[in-house]
């Protein structure tokens, strides 16, 4: 197995000098391993076991890491949460997990002690944590051990809990590291959640296996960003980061002068966002691809062409490639579905084991996308292989909406435009939803009566199901309107489009 990250993190901490956090109170490697020593240790007298689940679900903060870290160490697995999703929402999580502890903000405590659930306040428990001791002696981990589950939605079904193993991580965090040449001299701006992949493994593990420091920041804010990067090397984010900083006339090739790298990824980077930001600031974004189950899969070079509308090439130790319907190869330059193996690839859908086994062929894993790759060995994504929207870097899911809405719906998207329609209705009228669309634009299979409006924008869709007709639902449900999260494309504004 590769080095682990709890042992990068203990070789930087014997260096008191080293720098962890930075900021107006800097935090060194040396009071990062020390905290999550007394966590680990407050972990252990409140009953927690190795195997046992963690289940974490606060705002951003930088104690979300540190318990990340204190989860490695004793041997707990670490689940985190999306802090926007409702107590009905997570009620999913806590059944299917069965978590020996969830830690939550104080705010949700007695909607979250109602589940039956033992459930615990942050702020207490950091102050538990505080009176522990700094020492704490790690187990001996091994390649295979669980150490994180984050659950990722499907297309049908309800959220599947992906087990990622401690080889996962480090193989992932080493070949990362290698290609990006993160250093111990590199300061990384942290704008991204820590409740998914991106923000969680691959930019914290990234920094920690290279003794680099970080400036975390709690939410994406354009001037804080701006503010910070001067003082940075690395930034990674999504594509709507970049084009909200695009659309700041404070960006400039001065302000990024001391930048190293700018990378992208969860959703696609569009080739003008692409060609805009190098024109700006001197500087070639670095798309990559990967997803929960997989950790990072291709990367565009460090050294070399970063080329636009593309993910680059497989990560050292990662094998990809693109197979026709019945699971066979196809050769260099046909579109297929992408499959991938290597160290990188998770150990299997959380007590789902007919789940995990489906969802492989031969050893490699179908990951729903499909792709070609050019003469150059780029990797192309050209669209899901399920009906899927995009936005803001995360996922939304009709088979979502339509539970929480109690009424069918299905979306139609063709470039970019949305409509949205129900059998048997009598046509759709715009109206004010938060994420939006382009431009109008005629069905290929037009419905008997369908509207289609221009003044709206969005990020990437996918391609969905188009029945015949629509009618709209004047007043979405309480359960979608009271989940305000930046993923979900139909919270409401006034109208929303839905079949009654």
């Amino acid at each position: 197995m590769p080095v682990d990250v709890i042992t990068c993190l203990q070789a930087m901490a014997a260096r008191p000098d080293r720098v962890w956090l930075q900021g107006p109170k800097p935090v060194t490697h040396a009071d990062l391993l020390a905290k999550t020593g007394r966590m680990a240790n407050a972990l252990v007298a409140l009953g927690l076991n190795p195997g046992d689940r963690l289940l974490v679900q606060v705002a951003k903060c930088e104690a979300v890491l540190t318990l990340y870290l204190a989860c490695l160490r004793t041997g707990v697995v670490f689940l985190p949460v999306n802090p926007d999703y409702t107590v009905p929402e997570t009620r999913h999580f806590l059944t299917d997990a069965a978590p020996a502890l969830g830690l939550v903000d104080a705010d949700r405590m007695a909607a979250m002690a109602a589940t039956g659930a033992r459930v615990m306040a942050l702020e207490s428990f950091l102050a538990t944590a505080a009176q522990a001791p700094a020492r704490f002696d790690d187990p001996s981990p091994r390649p295979d051990d669980l150490a994180a589950i984050l659950y990722t939605s499907g297309t049908t079904g309800r959220s599947k809990g992906v087990m990622l193993t401690r080889e996962n991580l480090a193989s992932n965090a080493e070949a990362l590291v290698g290609l990006w040449q993160f250093t111990e001299a590199d300061v990384l701006l942290h704008a991204l959640p820590v409740f998914h992949t991106h923000g969680l493994f691959v930019a914290t593990n990234c920094a920690l296996y290279a003794g680099a420091s970080m400036i975390f920041q709690r939410s994406f804010a354009p001037d804080a960003v701006l503010a910070a990067l001067p003082d940075a090397t690395v930034m990674m984010g999504v594509p709507t980061f970049y084009s909200r900083l695009l659309a700041d006339p404070r960006l400039t090739a001065d302000l990024c002068r001391g930048m190293r790298l700018f990378i992208s990824g969860s959703a696609p980077l569009s080739p003008a966002t692409h060609a805009e930001w190098r024109a700006r600031t001197g500087h070639a974004i670095l798309e990559r691809y990967g997803m929960t189950e997989t950790n990072m899969i291709t990367s565009n070079p460090c050294d070399g062409a970063r080329k636009a509308g593309t993910v680059g090439m497989p990560l050292p130790g990662v094998e990809v490639r693109i197979a026709g319907p019945n699971g066979q190869p196809l050769p260099q330059g046909e579109a297929g579905a992408i499959e991938v193996r290597g160290p990188n690839v998770f150990k299997g859908y959380w007590r789902l084991p007919e789940k995990t086994e489906e969802e492989f062929h031969e050893g490699w894993f179908i990951t729903g996308d499909l792709g070609a790759f050019d003469a150059d060995g780029y990797l192309s994504i050209l669209g899901r292989a399920k009906d899927l929207v995009i936005t803001g870097g995360l996922n939304v899911y009709p088979a979502e909406v339509e539970a929480a809405s109690a009424c069918r719906i299905l979306i139609s998207v063709r470039r970019w435009w949305l409509a949205s329609f129900q059998p048997g209705g009598h046509g759709l009228r715009p109206g004010r939803c938060e994420t939006r669309c382009a431009t109008g634009w005629p069905l290929s299979r037009s419905p008997s009566r369908c509207w289609c409006w221009p003044t709206c924008r969005a990020t990437r869709w996918a391609r969905c199901k188009r029945p015949n007709c629509a009618r709209p639902m004047p007043v979405f449900s309480t359960a979608m309107s009271a989940r305000p999260r930046q993923s979900c494309a139909f919270r409401s504004r006034g109208q929303v489009f839905s079949g009654a």
